[in-house]
Protein backbone atom coordinates (compact mmCIF):
# COMPACT_ATOMS: atom_id res chain seq x y z
CA UNK A 1 0.00 0.00 0.00
CA UNK A 2 1.34 3.44 -0.92
CA UNK A 3 1.50 6.43 1.40
CA UNK A 4 -1.02 8.21 -0.84
CA UNK A 5 -3.61 5.45 -0.44
CA UNK A 6 -3.05 5.40 3.34
CA UNK A 7 -3.59 9.17 3.58
CA UNK A 8 -6.66 8.99 1.32
CA UNK A 9 -8.24 6.28 3.48
CA UNK A 10 -7.63 8.16 6.75
CA UNK A 11 -8.83 11.48 5.27
CA UNK A 12 -11.97 9.81 3.94
CA UNK A 13 -12.56 8.23 7.34
CA UNK A 14 -12.27 11.64 9.03
CA UNK A 15 -14.96 13.13 6.79
CA UNK A 16 -17.22 10.09 6.99
CA UNK A 17 -16.93 9.80 10.76
CA UNK A 18 -17.72 13.49 11.25
CA UNK A 19 -20.61 13.64 8.78
CA UNK A 20 -22.24 10.36 9.88
CA UNK A 21 -22.02 11.22 13.57
CA UNK A 22 -23.74 14.59 13.17
CA UNK A 23 -26.07 13.82 10.28
CA UNK A 24 -25.67 11.00 7.77
CA UNK A 25 -24.79 10.28 4.17
CA UNK A 26 -21.03 10.28 4.67
CA UNK A 27 -20.91 6.69 3.49
CA UNK A 28 -21.13 8.02 -0.07
CA UNK A 29 -17.54 9.21 0.31
CA UNK A 30 -16.11 5.94 1.62
CA UNK A 31 -18.03 3.77 -0.83
CA UNK A 32 -16.76 5.87 -3.73
CA UNK A 33 -13.17 5.70 -2.49
CA UNK A 34 -13.24 1.94 -1.90
CA UNK A 35 -14.55 1.32 -5.41
CA UNK A 36 -11.94 3.69 -6.87
CA UNK A 37 -9.33 1.53 -5.10
CA UNK A 38 -10.63 -1.52 -6.95
CA UNK A 39 -13.14 -3.07 -4.55
CA UNK A 40 -16.42 -4.37 -5.95
CA UNK A 41 -19.58 -2.57 -4.76
CA UNK A 42 -20.45 -5.51 -2.48
CA UNK A 43 -16.97 -5.68 -0.93
CA UNK A 44 -16.92 -1.89 -0.55
CA UNK A 45 -20.28 -2.13 1.21
CA UNK A 46 -18.97 -4.75 3.62
CA UNK A 47 -15.59 -3.09 4.20
CA UNK A 48 -17.28 0.22 4.96
CA UNK A 49 -19.01 -1.29 8.00
CA UNK A 50 -15.79 -1.78 9.96
CA UNK A 51 -15.36 1.97 10.31
CA UNK A 52 -19.08 2.47 10.95
CA UNK A 53 -18.96 0.16 13.97
CA UNK A 54 -15.92 1.87 15.47
CA UNK A 55 -17.04 5.44 14.78
CA UNK A 56 -20.40 4.83 16.40
CA UNK A 57 -18.77 3.16 19.40
CA UNK A 58 -16.72 6.31 20.01
CA UNK A 59 -19.73 8.60 19.47
CA UNK A 60 -21.93 6.57 21.82
CA UNK A 61 -19.29 6.66 24.57
CA UNK A 62 -19.08 10.46 24.28
CA UNK A 63 -22.84 10.99 24.16
CA UNK A 64 -23.28 8.65 27.13
CA UNK A 65 -20.59 10.49 29.09
CA UNK A 66 -22.39 13.78 28.44
CA UNK A 67 -25.73 12.26 29.50
CA UNK A 68 -27.50 12.97 26.21
CA UNK A 69 -28.22 9.33 25.37
CA UNK A 70 -31.26 7.27 26.40
CA UNK A 71 -30.23 3.61 26.48
CA UNK A 72 -33.36 1.63 27.45
CA UNK A 73 -35.63 2.53 24.53
CA UNK A 74 -32.75 2.46 22.08
CA UNK A 75 -31.97 -1.18 22.79
CA UNK A 76 -35.62 -2.11 22.26
CA UNK A 77 -35.79 -0.18 18.99
CA UNK A 78 -32.63 -1.89 17.77
CA UNK A 79 -34.35 -5.29 17.63
CA UNK A 80 -36.46 -4.64 14.48
CA UNK A 81 -33.48 -2.86 12.92
CA UNK A 82 -31.23 -5.86 13.51
CA UNK A 83 -33.84 -8.20 12.02
CA UNK A 84 -34.21 -5.96 8.98
CA UNK A 85 -30.45 -5.58 8.51
CA UNK A 86 -29.97 -9.35 8.45
CA UNK A 87 -32.56 -9.66 5.72
CA UNK A 88 -31.20 -6.68 3.78
CA UNK A 89 -27.66 -8.05 3.93
CA UNK A 90 -28.56 -11.53 2.72
CA UNK A 91 -31.15 -10.91 0.03
CA UNK A 92 -29.80 -10.95 -3.51
CA UNK A 93 -32.48 -8.60 -4.80
CA UNK A 94 -31.02 -5.57 -6.55
CA UNK A 95 -32.35 -2.13 -5.77
CA UNK A 96 -33.51 -0.13 -8.78
CA UNK A 97 -31.15 2.83 -8.43
CA UNK A 98 -33.40 5.25 -10.34
CA UNK A 99 -36.46 4.55 -8.20
CA UNK A 100 -34.37 4.67 -5.04
CA UNK A 101 -32.82 7.98 -6.04
CA UNK A 102 -36.21 9.60 -6.63
CA UNK A 103 -37.62 8.35 -3.31
CA UNK A 104 -34.47 9.33 -1.42
CA UNK A 105 -34.47 12.89 -2.74
CA UNK A 106 -38.21 13.28 -2.04
CA UNK A 107 -37.80 12.19 1.59
CA UNK A 108 -34.73 14.38 2.09
CA UNK A 109 -36.44 17.48 0.66
CA UNK A 110 -39.40 16.83 2.98
CA UNK A 111 -37.03 16.68 5.96
CA UNK A 112 -35.33 19.95 4.99
CA UNK A 113 -38.70 21.68 4.66
CA UNK A 114 -39.75 20.40 8.08
CA UNK A 115 -36.52 21.69 9.64
CA UNK A 116 -36.92 25.10 8.03
CA UNK A 117 -40.67 25.54 8.45
CA UNK A 118 -41.01 23.89 11.88
CA UNK A 119 -37.62 24.27 13.59
CA UNK A 120 -39.10 24.10 17.08
CA UNK A 121 -39.90 20.40 16.73
CA UNK A 122 -36.28 19.64 15.90
CA UNK A 123 -34.70 22.02 18.45
CA UNK A 124 -36.92 21.63 21.51
CA UNK A 125 -38.47 18.21 20.93
CA UNK A 126 -41.81 17.09 22.34
CA UNK A 127 -41.75 15.50 25.84
CA UNK A 128 -45.31 14.21 25.43
CA UNK A 129 -44.23 12.04 22.49
CA UNK A 130 -41.12 10.84 24.32
CA UNK A 131 -43.22 9.40 27.15
CA UNK A 132 -45.86 7.77 24.92
CA UNK A 133 -46.05 4.06 24.20
CA UNK A 134 -44.38 2.80 21.05
CA UNK A 135 -46.65 2.23 18.08
CA UNK A 136 -46.66 -0.73 15.72
CA UNK A 137 -45.93 1.69 12.87
CA UNK A 138 -42.66 2.74 14.53
CA UNK A 139 -41.45 -0.85 14.66
CA UNK A 140 -42.40 -1.38 11.02
CA UNK A 141 -40.49 1.75 10.00
CA UNK A 142 -37.45 0.68 12.04
CA UNK A 143 -37.58 -2.76 10.44
CA UNK A 144 -37.75 -1.25 6.95
CA UNK A 145 -34.93 1.16 7.79
CA UNK A 146 -32.84 -1.76 9.02
CA UNK A 147 -33.58 -3.72 5.84
CA UNK A 148 -32.50 -0.80 3.70
CA UNK A 149 -29.40 -0.29 5.84
CA UNK A 150 -28.44 -3.93 5.35
CA UNK A 151 -28.50 -3.32 1.60
CA UNK A 152 -26.62 -0.02 1.34
CA UNK A 153 -26.54 1.97 4.62
CA UNK A 154 -26.12 5.29 2.77
CA UNK A 155 -28.57 7.81 4.25
CA UNK A 156 -29.77 5.54 7.06
CA UNK A 157 -29.02 8.25 9.62
CA UNK A 158 -31.49 10.65 7.99
CA UNK A 159 -34.32 8.13 8.16
CA UNK A 160 -33.57 7.39 11.82
CA UNK A 161 -33.49 11.10 12.71
CA UNK A 162 -36.89 11.59 11.06
CA UNK A 163 -38.41 8.71 13.05
CA UNK A 164 -36.87 9.79 16.36
CA UNK A 165 -37.80 13.48 16.02
CA UNK A 166 -41.15 13.38 14.23
CA UNK A 167 -42.63 10.26 15.84
CA UNK A 168 -40.88 10.11 19.21
CA UNK A 169 -40.46 13.78 20.10
CA UNK A 170 -36.71 13.90 20.74
CA UNK A 171 -34.80 17.05 19.93
CA UNK A 172 -32.07 16.74 17.34
CA UNK A 173 -29.23 16.32 19.86
CA UNK A 174 -31.03 13.51 21.70
CA UNK A 175 -32.11 11.88 18.43
CA UNK A 176 -28.58 12.04 17.09
CA UNK A 177 -27.22 10.26 20.17
CA UNK A 178 -29.87 7.52 19.91
CA UNK A 179 -29.24 7.22 16.16
CA UNK A 180 -25.57 6.47 16.80
CA UNK A 181 -26.44 3.79 19.36
CA UNK A 182 -28.97 2.13 17.02
CA UNK A 183 -26.40 2.02 14.23
CA UNK A 184 -23.80 0.61 16.63
CA UNK A 185 -26.19 -2.16 17.66
CA UNK A 186 -27.32 -3.30 14.21
CA UNK A 187 -24.23 -2.87 12.01
CA UNK A 188 -22.17 -5.72 13.57
CA UNK A 189 -24.90 -8.18 12.51
CA UNK A 190 -24.86 -7.01 8.90
CA UNK A 191 -21.05 -6.90 8.97
CA UNK A 192 -21.03 -10.55 10.05
CA UNK A 193 -22.97 -11.47 6.91
CA UNK A 194 -20.40 -9.75 4.68
CA UNK A 195 -17.54 -11.38 6.59
CA UNK A 196 -19.15 -14.81 6.16
CA UNK A 197 -19.33 -14.30 2.40
CA UNK A 198 -15.75 -13.00 2.22
CA UNK A 199 -16.80 -9.51 1.15
CA UNK A 200 -14.60 -7.46 3.52
CA UNK A 201 -11.16 -5.96 2.87
CA UNK A 202 -9.71 -5.76 6.38
CA UNK A 203 -6.64 -3.70 5.47
CA UNK A 204 -8.63 -0.89 3.87
CA UNK A 205 -11.38 -1.17 6.47
CA UNK A 206 -9.22 -0.77 9.56
CA UNK A 207 -7.02 1.99 8.10
CA UNK A 208 -10.16 3.88 7.08
CA UNK A 209 -11.48 3.33 10.61
CA UNK A 210 -8.60 5.40 12.04
CA UNK A 211 -10.15 8.45 10.42
CA UNK A 212 -13.68 7.32 11.31
CA UNK A 213 -12.78 7.26 15.00
CA UNK A 214 -11.15 10.70 15.00
CA UNK A 215 -14.00 12.26 13.02
CA UNK A 216 -16.66 10.70 15.25
CA UNK A 217 -14.89 11.85 18.41
CA UNK A 218 -14.68 15.46 17.21
CA UNK A 219 -18.29 15.50 15.97
CA UNK A 220 -19.79 14.00 19.14
CA UNK A 221 -17.89 16.50 21.31
CA UNK A 222 -18.90 19.48 19.19
CA UNK A 223 -22.51 18.33 19.02
CA UNK A 224 -22.90 18.62 22.80
CA UNK A 225 -20.83 21.81 23.04
CA UNK A 226 -22.51 23.73 20.23
CA UNK A 227 -26.05 22.47 20.77
CA UNK A 228 -29.12 21.42 18.85
CA UNK A 229 -29.37 24.30 16.40
CA UNK A 230 -25.81 23.68 15.22
CA UNK A 231 -26.71 20.06 14.44
CA UNK A 232 -29.88 21.18 12.69
CA UNK A 233 -27.93 23.31 10.20
CA UNK A 234 -25.30 20.63 9.70
CA UNK A 235 -28.05 18.12 8.89
CA UNK A 236 -29.75 20.54 6.47
CA UNK A 237 -26.48 21.19 4.61
CA UNK A 238 -25.58 17.53 4.25
CA UNK A 239 -29.12 16.52 3.28
CA UNK A 240 -28.99 19.02 0.43
CA UNK A 241 -25.56 17.73 -0.62
CA UNK A 242 -26.89 14.17 -0.57
CA UNK A 243 -29.82 15.23 -2.75
CA UNK A 244 -27.47 16.89 -5.24
CA UNK A 245 -25.36 13.72 -5.35
CA UNK A 246 -28.43 11.58 -6.08
CA UNK A 247 -29.52 13.90 -8.90
CA UNK A 248 -26.17 14.25 -10.68
CA UNK A 249 -24.66 10.78 -10.19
Amino acid sequence: MTVGIFIALVASGLMVGFINTLAGGGTVISMTLFMMLGLSPITANGTNRIGIVLQNLVAVINFRRDKTLEISKSVKWAIPMIAGSLIGSTLSIKINSTVFGICFVAVMIFMVLMMLLNPTAWIKGNPDKINKSDSFLEYILLFLTGTYAGFIHIGTGYFLLAILVMMNGYNLLQANAIKNLLVLLYVPFSLAIYIYHGEVNYQYGFIHAIGNIIGAYAASRWAVKWGVNFIRWVVIVFILLACVYQVIR
